[in-house]
């Protein structure tokens, strides 16, 4: 072992020696040595004896990858943390068996996402579409600018909304993190998500013949499945899995047995709606559920392509499913329903409202769900028949 100072052009003429093995140290740092092996590679490292004559030995780097002012300054850290009595290479070893993103993913979706979220699925769903570059890291490799430069570039590829929809779960997940033993802070916490402007897009006057007119090329069961959903003013999930034990015919009235917010919600069938029933009554095959399907649940659950080309067939290229919800909420306050009355029809459950609702009557909400979808159908005739009507 032989101590030289250490310049890029010194260790450039040691590196590529063949058949040597040398340490050398370097005068100006500490415990910084370079290593050149028998194969002509050269690499830095740090030595020094922790308390108790324990040797701990930390690899910085190959040469040249990593400079000699790198491996200086990596060096000087790592020797700081030395002398405050952390030991760099145990640290190490317990980051090899430290969880990965996904190994928490998974203890959090079985222990407290399945249990307690009726949205577990969505969540999963998220997990595994946006957040796959990061499910083999380590937890402690995972920092705040990690976090801020995925939630920018999800942002930029598919929008605010979902990017902060899955930055809120990625910070719901480190937050259980400590649960497995991960002492670390959660990298997600401090993440500032994107502003968003409240939606209140809902189909116009003019864009219903449209929309009604492009529904005609589907199948029977999507036709039916979004005229539900209009009709209703139900959420998607809801409409999909509608039981047919949950309808009452003869009352015009569907129970929901769980809202998004964990409540009971009856939903007064307006005659349309009805009208849809009795056919798929007519048809029903012994489902239990009125919009069956051969997948696993046994009823429908993937709209997306349906939606994809009744957009493009309407041109409507910026409208959502939710949309058609919002669009039977806002027919019903354009035709004189008040906002207690709508957020009944909708299921809402905000705090100042709550006990307004629970005055309502049934008959209150279906007169106003009854009144916004005959403006509906009236409005999604083509003019020329409204006009030969008058």
């Amino acid at each position: 072992m032989g101590a030289i100072p250490f310049t890029q052009a010194a260790l450039a003429k040691l590196a590529g020696m063949q058949g040597a093995r040398l340490v050398i140290k370097d005068p100006k740092t500490t415990g910084l040595r370079a290593e050149l092996r028998e194969g002509g590679t050269l690499a830095f490292y740090l030595f020094r004896r922790m308390p108790g004559g324990r040797p701990v030995r930390c690899h910085l780097g190959p040469f040249p990858d990593v400079t000699v002012d790198a491996a200086r300054e990596k060096a000087a850290k790592l020797y700081a943390k030395m002398l405050e009595g952390q030991n760099p290479a145990q640290a190490k070893r317990a980051r090899r068996g430290e969880a990965t993103l996904k190994e928490l993913f998974d203890y959090w979706l079985e222990n407290h996402g399945k249990p307690h979220k009726k949205t577990w699925a969505d969540d999963e769903r998220q997990f595994n579409k946006y957040l796959t570059e990061l499910h083999s890291r380590k937890l402690s490799a995972i920092t705040k600018a990690d976090v801020q430069a995925w939630h920018a570039k999800i942002g930029s590829k598919h929008g605010r909304y979902q990017a902060n929809r899955t930055l809120a779960l990625l910070r719901a997940i480190f937050n259980k993190a400590d649960e497995i033993g991960f002492e670390g802070a959660n990298p997600a916490a401090k993440v500032k998500p994107f502003k968003e402007q409240s939606r209140d897009r809902f189909l116009q006057a003019d864009e219903l013949p449209r929309f009604f007119e492009a529904l005609k090329g589907e199948t029977e069961v999507m036709r039916d499945f979004f005229m539900l959903a209009l009709f209703t003013g139900a959420r998607r999930s809801n409409v999909a899995s509608m039981r047919w034990a949950d309808v009452d015919m003869a009352a015009a009235s569907w129970r929901i047995p769980e809202t998004k917010q964990g409540k009971v919600q009856y939903v007064p069938l307006t005659q349309p709606a009805m009208a849809i029933l009795r056919r798929r009554q007519e048809q029903a095959t012994g489902s239990p559920y009125v919009l069956p399907s051969y997948g696993k649940t046994g009823h429908v659950v993937e709209v997306k392509g349906a939606w994809k080309r009744i957009k493009e067939a309407a041109g409507l290229e910026d409208i959502r499913p939710h949309d058609l919800r919002r669009t039977l909420g806002s027919y019903m306050a354009i035709n004189g329903a008040s906002l207690n009355i709508v957020g009944a029809a909708l299921g809402h459950r905000q705090a100042s409202t709550t006990q307004v609702y629970a005055r309502l009557t049934n008959d209150v909400v279906a007169d106003g769900m009854g009144k916004a979808v005959k403006a509906i159908e009236k409005a999604a005739k083509p003019k020329k028949a409204r006009k030969a009507k008058q």
